[in-house]
């Protein structure tokens, strides 16, 4: 089942998110299972990261493999996963 993946980065800046993301982009974008990937300023100033997978289980193994260990040192995302009724996407 699809799962949508929330994650709560207290401690990333914008800058070390930017660096993150062009680092990671094509492993992301070929890894099994991964679907899309949002991420933006969270309110209480950190970073949020949204994505969906097909599984729960694809979105923990490409994130221990590839995400990380790449974090910054004192950088610990919280993430949730929440299953996926529905989808819809944009006509290709």
């Amino acid at each position: 089942m699809a799962v949508l993946m929330i994650g709560e980065v207290p401690a990333l800046t914008e800058e070390m998110y930017a660096g993150m993301v062009e680092q990671l982009r094509s492993s992301m974008e070929g890894a099994e299972g991964f679907i899309a990937h949002v991420g933006g300023p969270d309110p209480s100033g950190g970073w949020r990261v949204i994505e969906v997978w097909d599984s729960e289980e694809q979105a923990q193994t490409w994130f221990e493999q590839n995400v990380r260990p790449n974090l910054p040192p004192g950088v610990s995302p919280d993430r949730s996963y929440h299953p996926i009724h529905t989808r819809i996407t944009a006509a290709g």
